[in-house]
């Protein structure tokens, strides 16, 4: 009993060292888009919809790809638990390489954005401030990926703390610059929302260079080869690193993508349902984030098991993963059941011509989404617990089903069939991340049970 404590405390300390920075990083870069939304949303509704969806679509765009590269992660988890320095600085030096491939059409994608919008028939007013967001913003896809591939490294060496520092310096600097270019002032004409997608673009080139640098410079990331060794394309790494992630990318694809049709389906209602389709999401990210971070903690560590062939030891970090997530989204369920208005008034004003409405959907929304947060947390983390195992195919038909089966397809029919509006379309949400939920987390348990030998 007393080993099996010890190796449950060994495995509870190594978990922290790894979430706690990444969630609190994670948490601060959220941070940016929030401080983005607040700064935009004094301008009304109608600029808070736009950033918001516009948003939403781009993040989409970079969240599928850096999930794809999160098999960058992985691989190097393995080479680390296995003993293998060489083979864990081939694995990032591909993934930049891979995401530099990758970024050069995808800030094409996002530069066009604004034709989903024309095509979804979103409100006029919508897809024109939308239109300079988008064109602000798509230089940081670049800067993005790379930081993301730099995160997967540092993050594999448990040394999570960088990113936390410099994602806390990248808020402070994301809200100045963003006020700054949005309304103007020392000699700078206001930008509007094309200064709060320039204002992004900044910051996320100062995050990939400080994290850049701070690897290039501490002795702990030497010896990997990262950037003293001779660069070559390795194709067979990369084609890995492609056919390991593809699945891993349409997961995401599928898991962002539920709430980015959402948001369309909500522009779709209306602008004021859009609005409040935003608030209530800029909140449901804050659980989110959190639970983000203690899923690719979680990931990693169940990647350091299967490097060193202890598939016990995966299963304990994984269901030690999935247990934390449950209990703190579950303690923050109080928050939007008992202080909506106050959540709303930090996005929109009292003063705004739509408020009452923006605010009563919003309320409505916020106490659906506090039903099911801890499922949205719980099926993020056993899908990345599968990932450090490599078991990707099944969780993505998992995801199909839950995601946009019953959420978009259950939600669709809530909101347009049965007049139920926005709140049907939270409604089908919650039943998908439930059913996914549970799907994946019962995936893992029978991958990672003891197979008992007649």
């Amino acid at each position: 009993m007393l080993q099996i404590d010890t190796r449950l405390q060994d495995e509870l300390k190594q978990f922290f060292v790894i979430a706690i920075p990444l969630s609190a990083a994670y948490l601060a870069e959220f941070a940016m888009f929030l401080t983005t939304k607040m700064v935009v949303g004094k301008l009304g509704y109608h600029s808070l919809a736009a950033v918001g969806i516009a948003g939403d679509l781009t993040f989409e765009v970079i969240i599928v790809l850096l999930a794809l590269l999160s098999i960058v992660g992985v691989l190097a988890a393995q080479a680390y638990g296995a003993g293998e320095k060489r083979e864990l600085g081939d694995s990032v030096k591909q993934g930049l390489i891979v995401a530099t491939g990758l970024a050069i059409p995808a800030m094409a994608i996002v530069w066009n954005l604004d034709l989903a919008l024309i095509a979804t028939e979103q409100d006029p007013r919508v897809i024109e401030l939308a239109r300079g967001y988008l064109r602000g913003i798509t230089g940081a896809v670049l800067p993005v990926l790379w930081f993301g591939v730099f995160r997967n490294f540092v993050a594999v060496l448990s040394q999570t703390v960088s990113i936390l520092m410099i994602s806390i310096a990248a808020v402070a600097l994301n809200y100045g610059l963003t006020v700054w270019l949005v309304y103007g002032g020392f000699g700078l004409a206001p930008l509007g929302l094309f200064g709060a997608g320039l204002a992004t673009t900044i910051v996320s080139w100062f995050m990939f260079l400080a994290l850049a640098l701070h690897v290039y410079r501490k002795p702990m990331f030497r010896g990997y080869g990262v950037f003293k060794e001779k660069w070559r394309l390795r194709w067979p790494l990369c084609r890995e690193i492609l056919w390991l992630g593809l699945p891993i990318a349409g997961l995401a694809f599928l898991e962002a993508g539920l709430f980015v049709a959402t948001s369309i389906l909500s522009g779709v209602i209306g602008a004021k349902t859009l609005a409040a389709y935003e608030i209530t999401a800029a909140w449901l990210g804050i659980p989110f984030v959190i639970a983000f971070g203690l899923a690719e903690a979680t990931m990693i560590r169940v990647a350091h098991a299967i490097g060193r062939n202890s598939m016990p030891d995966a299963r304990r970090a994984g269901f030690l993963g999935m247990g934390l997530v449950i209990a703190i989204t579950a303690s923050m369920i109080i928050v939007p059941v008992t202080y909506a208005d106050e959540i709303i008034r930090v996005f929109i004003t009292p003063e705004d011509p739509g408020f009452d409405r923006v605010a009563a959907l919003t309320t409505q929304f916020l106490l659906i989404a506090a039903l099911f947060m801890v499922f949205d947390g719980l099926q993020a983390t056993a899908a990345r617990a599968l990932r450090g195992m490599k078991d990707n195919f099944v969780p993505l038909w998992i995801a199909g089903f839950g995601y946009w089966v019953l959420g978009i397809g259950g939600g669709s029919v809530l909101a347009f069939y049965y007049d139920m509006g926005g709140a049907g379309l939270w409604w089908g949400l919650a039943a998908g991340l439930a059913v996914a939920a549970c799907l994946l987390s019962l995936r893992f348990h029978q991958f990672t049970r003891p197979r008992t030998v007649n």
